[in-house]
């Protein structure tokens, strides 16, 4: 089996600005007996991806960095010495972490991540040890397929974590990015009932039709958490999905029921910081970290999401050429996207 010696990819000369961007062609580093080359279709756009490309990511990044940690492909060559089960033609994605395999992550296990410590995605060919792939589900394409390793798997790392989710929950998702859009459709496919926020009208009417069956407009009822309340008959909610960070993370105290489960998945809505200890106690609240998930985690989410197709497909909200990628980073800014942002790649 042969394969190409060149890749068309983006890196970072510099950071400071997802403008930065350079297309290049790259040689390709042959891959060893025991990896197996992915020709990449698609690569999906986290919130992480412009925090990394603006220097304020709070971890060390590799130098001339290929950017993005979320794809999907097909394998194109099998090493001598790759175990038996992976063949060319089988459609992959990988895992954020590559040596994520089971278990919680550790200091070694962080230092794997696509797009940041280590090269990512953002390239027509890419290199990978078999343990950090998994199978994705025949019915999604590739740019659906490309949202899982992140966002889908974040938020299903948050609702079947240490106090699995289950039937008869409520979940509270904050706004209609990818993550709150996956966890979302997770819940709803579990049994559960979501409350979704969005400061657009037109976003909620989208989160209805996923299966939301309460949704709030920020912007119009600014004590949203005090609506919560009311929606679940002052017990509040099980699970809250905490995108925001400091700017929600009071309201979000509020909105969960005692001893419920508070997600922090990220920090796009700012805001100042905020003296937490004495809520968490009050409330006794349980706030947990997520740092994606493991490749056994994804593997079950895909049984998940194979089980109920109808109501797990990851919502694409726009795709965009591989030659238009610094547009794709720039709508992503926006914040105008329900869901994700996909790059076709391939």
């Amino acid at each position: 089996m042969s394969f190409p010696s060149t890749t068309r990819q983006y890196y970072l000369p510099e950071i400071g600005s997802y403008k930065n961007l350079k297309l290049v062609e790259a040689q390709l580093t042959p891959p060893k007996s025991f990896e197996v080359l992915v020709k990449i279709h698609a690569v999906s756009l986290q919130f992480r991806d412009l925090v990394i490309s603006k220097g304020t990511y709070p971890a060390p990044l590799t130098k001339d960095l290929v950017p993005c940690s979320d794809m999907a492909g097909e394998i194109v060559w099998v090493g001598e010495d790759v175990p038996d089960g992976w063949k060319v033609g089988d459609r992959v994605s990988a895992n954020f972490c590559a040596d994520h395999i089971d278990g919680d992550a550790t200091p070694e296990i962080q230092k794997t991540a696509h797009g940041g410590m280590i090269h990512g995605m953002l390239t027509e060919y890419k290199a990978f040890r078999p343990h950090s792939l998994v199978k994705i589900p025949d019915h999604l394409s590739f740019e659906e397929a490309s949202t899982l390793p992140c966002a889908a798997l974040t938020a299903y790392n948050a609702l079947m974590g240490p106090v699995p989710l289950k039937g008869g929950d409520t979940v509270l998702v904050l706004g209609t990015g990818g993550v709150s859009i996956h966890a979302l459709q997770i819940a709803v496919a579990s049994g559960a009932e979501v409350i979704a926020t969005s400061s657009s009208d037109d976003k909620l009417k989208i989160a209805k039709k996923l299966g939301a069956k309460h949704v709030i407009n920020y912007k119009t009822t600014p004590d949203w958490d005090k609506e919560v309340l009311h929606l679940t008959n002052g017990r509040g909610v099980d699970h809250v999905i905490e995108v925001s960070g400091n700017a929600t993370l009071p309201k979000s105290m509020n909105a969960a029921r005692v001893a419920g489960w508070i997600h922090i998945i990220g920090f796009v809505g700012g805001g100042e910081a905020t003296d937490i200890i004495v809520s968490t106690i009050k409330k006794g609240a349980i706030i947990r970290g997520i740092q994606i998930g493991s490749v056994r985690q994804f593997k079950e989410m895909i049984r998940l999401f194979s089980a109920k197709p109808e109501v797990t497909r990851p919502y694409v909200d726009k795709v965009f050429p591989f030659d238009k990628a610094i547009d794709a980073y720039a709508y992503l800014e926006s914040q105008a996207h329900f869901g994700k942002v996909v790059i076709r790649v391939a």
